[in-house]
């Protein structure tokens, strides 16, 4: 009877110290015997170019420090349909022996972008095609303001002219103004641009399955006869193919353009590319987001696994790039406007990125990039890596640089026995031997985490805390560590 009397004693006491906001320290173990790959996953991050970062706004400058601070290969410059002055350099056809060729703003955009990569390996993806290259029942404005935005630019699903050949000639002439100085325009007159370039990667067309909806077939098409052309302009150069907005729904597009038998022989298809952005229903609040978000990753991880076995079917030597990975708050397109998005959100977004990468590097993808480094009210304000008044990064920027910084190709990624659904932790190896945790708190509520061997290491912590600020760096003391809500950190052990 004492002894029972004494048991429910204790079980009194703990609820009480429950009750008071004290939360018993769940136990995380890492094997850091047992190996269960080498990481070859390069972090990087989509630049998305807008008038923020054009030249003359104060935001110019902060957004490419904020780019090149981040220092990552692979970077994707992608400018696109909505600022048709920007992303076309040829926005009416050649005629009577006139063309409207204009690259004053895209160069801009480029040279600021390649500075930033500071030698770097890039990808380049011109993506947007001139309107007067697709069949449209009236033709197609555009507005006279660069900075204005449109979504009427897209139009059309048949090209002019079916054999490509003219949709062929705009980008091998784009390719040789960036890569070799220079072109002759459609009436032999030669263009100088003094450019010479290197692109790691030319990314052929941009969201293809929404774009103009082209069809696995027709892309394929497209994919081979720009590929074939753009190799005389750079035989080194790299191409990535796909780009879908929508890969969980379209396994066709992977089974069609991953089959070599469905291109012309000797097309290369170097790389595979696709895109994720979670999105919540206009019906969720904040506290059921922080589970809404996570099931959506990993959704699209599941997905990622089946198109990683049609690639492995198909075409192994194929590399994965996925070049978009974002989140998106209900009504996306006008977040920001008028109601300021709380700074949970950056927090959960950041919390998300990093489980999403554990995910995709234990599948060996081999690219994976954070998107978009700059973004505005009326513009997808949600998914942007940076402050669009101040060009100041915020939660979402500092875990991708934190992880960009920490996981490298190379690691060693151990097992590791998380405490449950609340917590995401991942240890690796270094190959000079240097061990770190990964540890990411995917509830909005404080945890604490009992970890064998962490007395001593060096913590770098982003939270809703640090905020816009970089990570929070001390050392723990003891083997528990605290988490608050949200939490993205890495533990370097002594």
């Amino acid at each position: 009877m004492p002894a029972l009397l004494a048991a429910g004693g204790l079980w009194l006491l703990a609820a009480a110290l429950c009750a008071g906001g004290a939360e018993p320290a769940s136990r995380l173990t890492v094997r850091w015997d047992q190996v269960l790959r080498e990481s070859k996953t390069i972090i990087s991050i989509q630049d998305c170019p807008e008038p923020p970062l054009f030249r003359g706004k104060p935001t110019h400058d902060p957004i490419y420090k904020a780019l090149r601070d981040l220092k990552a290969d692979y970077a994707r410059l992608q400018p696109w349909h909505c600022y048709p002055r920007l992303a076309v350099a040829e926005l009416e056809p050649a005629k009577e022996g006139r063309t409207s060729w204009d690259f004053k703003l895209l160069d801009e955009v480029v040279a600021d972008f390649m500075e930033a990569a500071e030698g770097r390996p890039v990808v380049f993806t011109l993506s947007t095609t001139p309107q007067w290259l697709w069949q449209t029942a009236q033709p197609v404005r555009y507005p006279s303001d660069p900075e204005e935005i449109t979504w009427e630019y897209i139009r059309g699903t048949e090209l002019c002219d079916p054999t490509l050949q003219q949709l062929t000639d705009y980008y091998t002439r784009v390719a040789n103004w960036y890569i070799r100085g220079g072109f002759e325009d459609e009436f032999g007159r030669r263009h100088e641009s003094g450019h010479h370039y290197r692109f790691a990667c030319w990314e052929v067309l941009n969201e293809v399955d929404i774009e103009h909806n082209l069809s696995p077939e027709l892309y394929t098409r497209v994919y081979d006869s720009v590929v074939k052309s753009l190799r005389k302009v750079d035989p080194e150069m790299k191409f990535a193919g796909l780009a879908l907005a929508g890969p969980m729904g379209h396994p066709e597009y992977f089974e069609y353009f991953l089959n070599h038998a469905n291109h012309e022989p000797g097309i290369p298809l170097d790389m595979v590319s696709y895109h994720f952005y979670s999105q919540t229903d206009p019906d969720a609040g904040p506290d059921v987001q922080q589970f809404t978000i996570f099931e959506q990753a990993e959704k699209f991880a599941t997905a990622v696994r089946l198109i990683e076995a049609i690639r492995q079917r198909l075409s192994p030597q194929t590399r994965t790039y996925i070049d978009e990975i974002g989140s998106f708050l209900p009504d996306a397109l006008n977040s920001g406007r008028g109601t300021p998005i709380p700074d949970s959100y950056w927090s959960l977004a950041g919390a998300m990125w990093a489980c999403l990468y554990i995910d995709l590097a234990q599948m060996g993808i081999d690219v994976v990039a954070g998107a978009e480094l700059i973004d505005y009210p009326a513009q997808y304000a949600c998914t942007s890596l940076l402050d669009w008044n101040t060009g100041k990064p915020n939660a979402r920027y500092r875990v991708l640089k934190l992880l960009r910084e920490n996981c490298l190709p190379g690691d060693k990624f151990v097992r590791t026995e998380g405490p449950g659904p609340a917590v995401r932790a991942q240890g690796l190896v270094f190959r000079e031997g240097v061990r770190k945790i990964l540890i990411v708190n995917r509830r909005d509520r404080p945890l604490t985490l009992a970890i064998r061997g962490l007395s001593g290491a060096r913590l770098e912590m982003v939270d809703q805390t640090t905020g816009f600020q970089p990570p929070a760096v001390s050392e723990i003391e003891g083997e528990r560590l605290e988490l608050r809500g949200l939490a993205v950190g890495i533990a370097t052990l002594k």
